[in-house]
């Protein structure tokens, strides 16, 4: 737990949201990894609360599956498993082509002109060998994809389903031995949507989490060997 710092409380928030806010990002960011046990009486000295909300917080993350509790034992992070990273990509192969072709229909010139600016900045983070700044402007590129298709349901969905394998992500893009494929791929996806393609569009969507999905078995499959 010598990875969690205090908590600045703020006054307009419930001490346990703060509190589940924290631990729920910090298990995300990989800060807190699968495995790992959450002590209450340590977590609420680290973070400068009772217990109460430390439990409440901890109870929350076992319903977004995020932590699971291991009868006479406590609790811990949850680990991500192959099957759990495959269903969820399988998923989101298809959203990712649904919101593409979309995009290409209905994304205005501003938001396009947004979406190049953010997709060059990614390319300058990979000429930079910067993974957070990569990361980072991979999760708004495809955010600002899905949000202007202006389907709410849409972006709901795809939102809890990038949470579930976020903290993975993070964890493994470091050893990603062909990050400028992504940039191509981003690339692609912007010339097709800038075209106004949105058949174009959606296969390179697709394509595009199909190239992620086969990275990622691969990485969790050194990870078994480890």
């Amino acid at each position: 737990m010598d990875n969690l710092e205090k908590l600045h409380i703020e006054n307009y928030k419930p001490l346990r949201e703060i509190v589940f806010e924290y631990l729920r990002q910090s298990i995300l960011d990989g800060k807190l990894e699968p495995g790992k046990r959450l002590m209450e009486i340590q977590m609420a000295e680290q973070l400068g609360v009772s217990r109460t909300p430390v439990r409440e917080a901890i109870r929350k993350l076992e319903l977004e599956g995020l932590v699971v509790m291991v009868p006479r034992r406590g609790a811990y992070v949850a680990d991500v498993s192959i099957k759990d990273v495959l269903e969820v990509l399988e998923v989101r192969m298809v959203l990712e082509g649904l919101a593409a072709s979309l995009a290409a229909e209905r994304m205005s010139d501003d938001e396009i002109n947004e979406l190049i600016s953010v997709c060059d900045e990614f390319k300058s983070y990979y000429e930079e060998d910067n993974i957070e700044g990569m990361i980072q402007k991979d999760v708004e590129f495809h955010d600002r994809i899905f949000s202007s298709t202006g389907n709410n349901k849409l972006n709901q969905i795809s939102q809890g389903l990038r949470e579930q394998i976020y903290r993975f992500r993070v964890r493994y893009i470091s050893r990603y031995n062909k990050a400028k494929e992504l940039v191509d791929e981003h690339q692609a996806l912007l010339d097709a949507i800038c075209n106004r393609d949105p058949d174009k569009a959606y296969k390179c969507g697709m394509k595009h989490i199909e190239n992620l999905t086969d990275h990622m078995m691969e990485q969790l499959e050194i990870y078994k060997e480890e």
